[in-house]
C-alpha cells in the first residue's frame, strides 16, 4: 500500500475500479466540502439485473440549490427509494453465490433512515471495507483544497472516477456475473456485484486491476 494521501469523492455503493484504487492507499480523506456536482458517483450505482444495467440513484436534497456543500446534502424519502433499491439488489442477486453470506449486513444500512448522503456512503463504504478485508484510514476533508494547490503531496482520484460516463483506462478482466450468459461481461459496476458473484475472491481481483 502507498503511505501518501489520497483524496476521493464519497460514492454510493462505490464501483470495482473506485474500490481498486482505494485499495492501495494507506489513508484516504474523502471529500465533502466540494460543491455537491449532479449525475455523478456520489448518489449513484449500477448493477446488473435481467433486464440489462439498471442505474440505482439516491434523491438528494440541496438545502442551498446549486451552492450545496456535499457535506450538506441530504436525503429524501418523499418516494421510498430505499426499499427500491433493495428490491433491485435482492432481486439481481439472489441467485449470486455469495449473496445469502453478505446480504444482511447490506440491508441493514440500506434500509435505516439516512439524514445525510456522506453518511450513508461511509456506512456502505466501511461495509465493503470489512467484507473484502481491507484495512485503511478513511476520514472526511476539513475543508476544500482545488487540484492545482495539492501538488505532488496528495493524489487526487475527485474528478476522474465519478462521471456517470467514466471507463477505465485498464480493461477490467471478466468474472463470473449471474447474467453473463445473456448479456456478457459487464464490466465496473457496484462492487457489490464483484463481492456477490466472487466472495473471498474478490479483494484478489481488485489488487489485480491496476497490475496490469
Amino acid at each position: 500500500m502507498l503511505s501518501v494521501p489520497a483524496l476521493f469523492p464519497t460514492a454510493y455503493l462505490p464501483s470495482v475500479y473506485y474500490m481498486a484504487c482505494l485499495m492501495r492507499y494507506d489513508n484516504i480523506a474523502i471529500e465533502t466540502k466540494e460543491t455537491f456536482p449532479k449525475q455523478t458517483c456520489r448518489n449513484r450505482a449500477v448493477i446488473a439485473t435481467g433486464n440489462g444495467l439498471q442505474v440505482l440513484t439516491v434523491p438528494v436534497v440541496r438545502i442551498n440549490g446549486n451552492h450545496t456543500r456535499t457535506e450538506e446534502i441530504g436525503i429524501s424519502y418523499q418516494e421510498p427509494w430505499h426499499i427500491h433499491h433493495w428490491r433491485a439488489i435482492a432481486s439481481a442477486y439472489s441467485a449470486a453465490p455469495f449473496f445469502l453470506y453478505y446480504r444482511d449486513g447490506l440491508e441493514k444500512i440500506l434500509l435505516q433512515p439516512w439524514q445525510r448522503l456522506a453518511d450513508l456512503n461511509d456506512a456502505l463504504l466501511r461495509y465493503l471495507l470489512i467484507k473484502l478485508k481491507i484495512k485503511c484510514s478513511v476520514c472526511f476533508t476539513e475543508d476544500y483544497s482545488p487540484a492545482e494547490t495539492l501538488g505532488d503531496s496528495t493524489i487526487d482520484y475527485r474528478n476522474n472516477l465519478c462521471s456517470k460516463h467514466f471507463q477505465p483506462e485498464i480493461p477490467l478482466h471478466p468474472y463470473s456475473q449471474v447474467f453473463d450468459m445473456r448479456y456478457g461481461f459487464q464490466p465496473n459496476l457496484t462492487t457489490l456485484d464483484l463481492l456477490f458473484n466472487l466472495g473471498p475472491e474478490s479483494k484478489e481481483y481488485l489488487r489485480c486491476v491496476l497490475c496490469d
